[in-house]
Order: structure tokens, then C-alpha cells, then sequence
């Protein structure tokens, strides 16, 4: 299986597939596809498998495609700008944000993950439920803004601003600390709390976030004053 990412900051992955490959991604997720696709629609894993991925910002039903010739090819577009990268399944298990997952390859499962920690869950940027990739094949992942890829060595932290941690290894360690000092919660700009990271391990850390972004753009809005 062959893939290139394109688009720059509105990226997409074209995935290229020989006769009985497949890739499977959420419902609605396909972009443009060859003639000689079929396309399976279920639930992937059972019903309780579903709504896990629901709490994870997935849908219920994930899409199945399969080439029927050679030759075919997928593109899937991220829905934010962004980057997209691949993750090989079987070096992992790598846990993600919610709504990383784009696509992968069958053999990949997309499962549920709770942070250790009430901390972690409650204040770590993402939640009390993120994202599993485990199996083996390729995985695609949509990053916010532009990502950096980080090899900790054993025992190295990294303090990083809470939701700005896209994915990691499920070997590092993952914790929440407090913000010390009065005037540094106060004017510091940075909240109350920051995601710590330890190695050994990868974790990839994107420059945006979703709700940041939404923030920002939200003061050039336009409301209607009501009368």
C-alpha cells in the first residue's frame, strides 16, 4: 500500500490500494475514490466498540473500503487545517487526541483510552476519554496547525500547554501539574494547569488547538443584538 499527502496546511491523503487491500475510516470520511471501490458500512467491532469511539469524537459506524481491481486509489481530506501523518500500528500502541483518527488499514483497532489519573482526565486539554491505535498496518492521523515530533530518552519531560499534545506513545508517561504561583495563574496566560510528558517514547505536539482557534476567530464574528 502506497500513500502521499498533499494540500500543505488543508492537507489530504491519497492511499494507493491493490485488488483485496482495504482502509477504513469514519462514515462520511472518503473525499473521492476510484471506480472499481466497494465500499462496507458497520459498526466494526460490535455495538459497545461504537460507542466508545463516539466518546472518543468518532462516529458510530466506520466505512470499509476495498479495491476490486488494481490500480484504485482514496483520498481523504483532514477537516481542519493542519498536518496529517502516519503512524505504523505495529511500533506502538500510540494514544491520540480525540478526532486524531482519519483512516487505516483493517488490521489497525481504534479503541477508547482513559488517562491514568482524575487530573489527567479532567484537566489535561482532551478529556477523560482519547484515542487507542494498536494492531499492525498504517494509521493516519489529523494534526491542528503543524506538528514536531519529539524522541524523549528515559526519564526527559517536556511541560507542554494543555491540548497542544496531538499523540504519544503509550510508554510515556502522561500527568497534569498546577501552574505554581499566584502571578503566573493570574497574568501568565497559560491556565491553571500543564500536561507533563516523560520518556522514554515519541510524542508528537501540534502548535494549534481547535478550541484556541475557534476562540480567536469568535471576536471577528459578527452577532446580532438582540432588541
Amino acid at each position: 500500500m502506497r500513500h502521499e499527502v498533499f494540500g500543505g496546511n488543508l492537507p489530504a491523503v491519497t492511499i494507493h490500494l491493490e485488488s483485496g487491500e482495504a482502509v477504513y475510516t469514519q462514515s462520511g470520511g472518503m473525499t473521492w475514490m476510484s471506480a472499481d471501490m466497494n465500499m462496507e458500512t458497520n459498526m466494526k467491532g460490535g455495538l459497545f466498540a461504537g460507542l466508545g469511539r463516539m466518546l472518543s469524537g468518532e462516529s458510530l459506524f466506520m466505512a470499509t473500503y476495498t479495491a476490486t481491481g488494481s490500480g484504485q486509489s482514496i483520498t481523504l481530506a483532514s477537516t481542519f487545517p493542519g498536518e496529517i501523518i502516519a503512524l505504523d500500528a505495529a511500533q506502538g500502541p500510540y494514544i491520540c487526541q480525540k478526532n486524531a483518527f482519519l483512516c487505516a488499514q483493517p488490521d489497525v483497532k481504534l479503541e477508547t483510552y482513559s488517562p491514568p489519573g482524575w487530573k489527567a482526565g479532567l484537566f489535561g486539554g482532551e478529556g477523560f476519554i482519547l484515542q487507542e491505535i494498536a494492531g499492525n498496518g498504517l494509521a493516519f492521523l489529523e494534526i491542528d496547525g503543524s506538528v514536531k515530533e519529539i524522541d524523549l530518552a528515559p526519564g526527559e519531560k517536556l511541560k507542554v500547554d494543555t491540548g497542544n499534545v496531538a499523540a504519544f506513545e503509550k510508554r510515556v508517561k502522561y500527568s497534569v501539574e498546577t501552574v505554581k504561583g499566584f502571578t503566573n495563574i493570574l497574568f501568565g496566560g497559560e491556565g491553571l494547569f500543564l500536561t507533563t510528558v516523560e520518556g522514554p517514547g515519541k510524542v508528537w505536539l501540534q502548535t494549534m488547538t481547535m478550541p484556541g482557534f475557534a476562540g480567536r476567530i469568535m471576536s471577528f464574528l459578527p452577532f446580532k443584538k438582540d432588541d
